[in-house]
C-alpha cells in the first residue's frame, strides 16, 4: 500500500549557484526489462549519470493517475535537477537513447510506456524562439493530440499545466522561474485548480 511521506523541505540555495540547471521529468507505468516502474526509474538515473548528466537532486517517487484520464495504469513519476556541459539538443538525444534502452516504444500519443524522460527546461532558455513557443503553449486539447513538434521546445510547453510534473519538481527546484511566465514552480503549482492534484501521492 502507498503511504504518505513527510514533505521534503526544498533546498532553495541549490539553483543559485547553477548556470544552466537542467530539469527532467521521469515517469513510467509499464514494466521494463529491468523491472517495475520504480526500479526502471532508479536504473535510468544511473544510465543518465553514465552519459555525463550529473544528478544534483532527485525528488521522491509519486504515484500519479495516467494522463489523459483513463489512458492506462497509474504512473510512477519523479523530477530530477541535473547539470551538464552538453547542449539541449544533445541532452534530448541522450534521453531518447536511455528511453529506448529500457524498452520505450512510440506508436501513438500518450500511450502507456516503460519509460518517459521529458526535458522540461535548461536554465532560462526559450527554444526555438518565443513566438514558436507561444504557438505550442497555446494549443488546445484536440490540437495537442494531433500535432507533434519537429523541433525541441523549451521550456516544455505543458510544464505549467501539469500537477504531476510540478509536484515532484517542487521537491528539487521550487524556485526555478519559468522564463516566459515569470512564475516559479511553487507559483505555477498554486495557480492550478486543486482538482489537478487529486490522486497524486508520494510513494513510501
Amino acid at each position: 500500500m502507498l503511504q504518505a511521506m513527510p514533505q521534503r523541505k526544498p533546498n532553495k540555495s541549490v539553483l543559485k549557484d547553477m548556470l544552466n540547471p537542467v530539469l527532467l521529468g521521469i515517469g513510467a507505468n509499464l514494466p521494463s526489462p529491468v523491472g517495475p516502474p520504480g526500479v526502471t526509474i532508479q536504473e535510468s538515473l544511473k544510465e543518465l549519470a553514465r552519459n555525463n548528466i550529473a544528478l544534483v537532486s532527485v525528488s521522491r517517487l509519486f504515484q500519479t493517475p495516467a494522463f489523459p484520464p483513463g489512458s492506462g495504469a497509474d504512473y510512477v513519476n519523479a523530477a530530477v535537477l541535473c547539470k551538464t556541459q552538453i547542449d539541449a539538443p544533445a541532452i534530448l538525444a541522450i534521453l531518447n537513447r536511455v528511453e529506448n534502452k529500457f524498452g520505450r516504444t512510440r506508436q501513438h500519443r500518450w500511450e502507456p510506456r516503460t519509460l518517459d524522460i521529458d526535458l522540461l527546461a535548461v536554465g532560462d532558455q526559450v527554444l526555438p524562439d518565443p513566438a514558436t513557443h507561444a504557438t505550442w503553449r497555446g494549443l488546445g486539447p484536440e490540437a495537442q493530440k494531433a500535432r507533434f513538434p519537429t523541433e525541441l521546445i523549451l521550456p516544455h510547453p505543458r510544464l505549467h499545466e501539469r500537477a504531476f510534473v510540478l509536484i515532484p519538481l517542487a521537491d528539487v527546484a521550487p524556485d526555478w522561474v519559468h522564463p516566459i511566465l515569470r512564475l516559479n514552480v511553487l507559483d505555477m503549482l498554486a495557480a492550478l485548480p486543486q482538482s489537478s492534484s487529486v490522486g497524486i501521492q508520494p510513494i513510501a
